[in-house]
């Protein structure tokens, strides 16, 4: 029997209820192994259509979706023809409502969502794309070995034509910050720290506020061409931006942030989306 491999094939940016931490936007890297026997032209699988076949497989099932562990005990999933109702609430009492068209979302016959849950959730339907040769996937999904600091952040973005649009999807991202060229470990933490598990959101793109249970919290709402998106969510899990989310946006805020607290100074920001991929902005 022969393997094949493809490490990093492709990156998973989504977001998941998490019981304590709420909304949480993540990052997986796939690696990914076949193993069967050789075919006619002495291969297992073309290279080009195990990048292609699969990638666009993963991508279509969990890739800028909301994952949600449909046997957690803390949420509640209620289905309609056209609109898919989640709703959770944390260990510390928060609640978080998820109204979105059901192709945004992807449900995990698990009681909490983990690499491994994914995998055993996905494997079986890559399984079904592959040719009678290849017998056995083995997948990997991990978080990309960061050394510094980093943050997990969720959003939406409504003007985006393809799944950006979906309301709470996510990623683990590098940020680094430079003041005068050298590189600032203080303030890359800063960021880190002040937008740890957070949702960034339009401020155009709130439709009320209200007080639940004691506490406040935003209802954000929008139409994309997918269908309409709305998310009930505790304020203090939020940052509103004047602009839309897109990382480009993202790291112009963040480098005005640190620009005003260094007026004299020459501010760089690299802000990542996911892995290995994001925005640059220099302030002189």
């Amino acid at each position: 029997m022969q393997a094949l491999f493809v490490d990093q094939l492709s990156v998973i940016d989504f977001a998941y209820f998490h019981p304590q931490r709420g909304i949480v936007g993540e990052s997986l890297i796939l690696d990914v192994e076949l193993h069967g026997e050789l075919n006619d032209e002495g291969m297992l699988f073309d290279f080009s259509f195990v990048k292609k076949r699969i990638k666009s497989c993963v991508d279509n099932l969990v890739d800028h979706k909301f994952l949600v562990a449909t046997g957690a005990a803390n949420i509640k999933v209620t289905p309609s023809p056209e609109q898919l109702v989640l709703e959770l609430t944390t260990t510390n009492g928060d609640y978080i409502e998820h109204i979105s068209p059901q192709q945004a979302v992807y449900l995990l016959d698990s009681t909490e969502v983990t690499p491994e849950a994914i995998i055993q959730s996905i494997q079986p339907e890559i399984l079904k794309i592959l040719p009678d040769n290849v017998t056995q996937i083995n997948l990997r999904l991990s978080p990309e070995k960061i050394e510094q600091d980093y943050y997990h952040y969720s959003h939406g973005l409504k003007k985006h034509f393809g799944d950006c649009q979906r309301i709470a999807h996510g990623h683990r991202s590098r940020i680094e910050v430079f003041i005068d060229n050298n590189f600032s470990a203080d303030y890359s933490k800063y960021i880190a720290q002040m937008w740890s598990d957070i949702y960034l959101a339009t401020k155009e793109d709130i439709l009320t506020s209200k007080i639940i249970n004691g506490a406040d919290y935003y209802i954000f709402q929008y139409h994309a061409n997918q269908g309409m998106f709305q998310l009930t969510i505790p304020q203090n899990k939020c940052y509103l931006l004047e602009t839309d989310t897109t990382v480009e946006l993202i790291a112009d805020f963040l480098a005005q942030h640190i620009k005003q607290k260094n007026p004299n100074a020459k501010v760089k920001v690299k802000a990542y989306e996911g892995v290995d991929k994001g925005a640059i902005v220099v302030l002189n």
